[in-house]
């Protein structure tokens, strides 16, 4: 079948574009100028910075237009283009498209920009902006395909680690430019700073470790963050090293049901919209 078009690159989206070309989908991703993603090691959106991302021995490849992409798509790997504005869509409309975004808010994906148009979290209302939701709160409903209705609204509490939640995502205290002190999968300390953002006063603000852990994510070195950004993750378990380079269970479960609603559109179970 013809590529699969996914909004987004990100750790979460990963995980779907992850499943959907193992199981032999062709996918081209649109993507951000400067993509924010913190779990940079298992995102493909990293391809924007570096040209190329591998995840778990896949690669995707940064393309300099749609025509490029497509041919990549077809070697059975991901294909990556900057594309904020889905302008590759004016020529090609998707058989399946999926907001993997997750800016918890619509930034401009409609049904008919597909055959089946899917959105992953908060943010959309299935039946109205997109054919399905897929659930990506943490829980019972982790992953629940939903035809009717949005999905749990963004709490701004992240999921339980290692007893942990709120404490182990970190926001920017200022804005300006990022400069990183740590990397991913580095060991912190609480206190110890992992960067500093250069304010345009000349200040460098420090940023401080909420707590003892492995540094999962943080946000591309340079980065220019505003004041409350999400810009890293600390795992407290020390022995799962391996997470900092391995998808989430959660990106693995939303990813599964991506990957259904795909394999059921494809067998005919529901239906691609002309």
């Amino acid at each position: 079948m013809d590529p699969i078009i996914v909004r987004g690159g990100g750790d979460v989206a990963t995980g779907s574009i992850y499943e959907l070309c193992r199981a032999g989908y062709h996918v081209i991703i649109l993507e951000t100028f400067r993509p924010s993603a913190i779990r940079r090691n298992v995102s493909f959106c990293q391809a924007v910075y570096e040209g190329k991302a591998q995840v778990e021995g896949m690669n995707c490849i940064l393309c300099s237009n749609f025509e490029e992409a497509w041919r990549r798509s077809l070697t059975g790997e991901p294909a990556l283009i900057i594309d904020p504005e889905c302008s590759s869509l004016k020529s090609y409309r998707p058989w399946m498209l999926v907001d993997g975004i997750l800016a918890k808010r619509n930034m401009g994906t409609s049904r008919d920009m597909g055959g089946i148009t899917v959105a992953l979290g908060p943010g959309f209302s299935a039946g109205d902006d997109v054919d399905y939701v897929i659930e990506t709160n943490r829980g019972h409903t982790l992953g629940r395909i939903i035809d009717k209705g949005p999905a749990i609204p963004d709490t701004g509490i992240p999921g339980m680690v290692g007893g942990f939640g709120r404490e182990r995502v970190m926001h920017s205290p200022a804005s300006g430019i990022w400069r990183s002190v740590h990397q991913i999968a580095d060991i912190v300390q609480k206190g110890e700073p992992i960067a500093f953002v250069g304010t345009e006063d000349g200040t460098d603000v420090p940023v401080n470790a909420s707590l003892d852990g492995i540094l999962r994510g943080i946000i591309q070195d340079g980065y220019r963050v505003s004041k409350g950004l999400k810009v890293a993750d600390i795992d407290p378990r020390l022995e799962e090293l391996n997470n900092c380079f391995t998808i989430s269970d959660k990106a693995r479960c939303v990813g599964g049901s991506v990957l259904l609603l795909a394999s059921m559109a494809e067998h005919g179970v529901i239906s691609i919209k002309a």
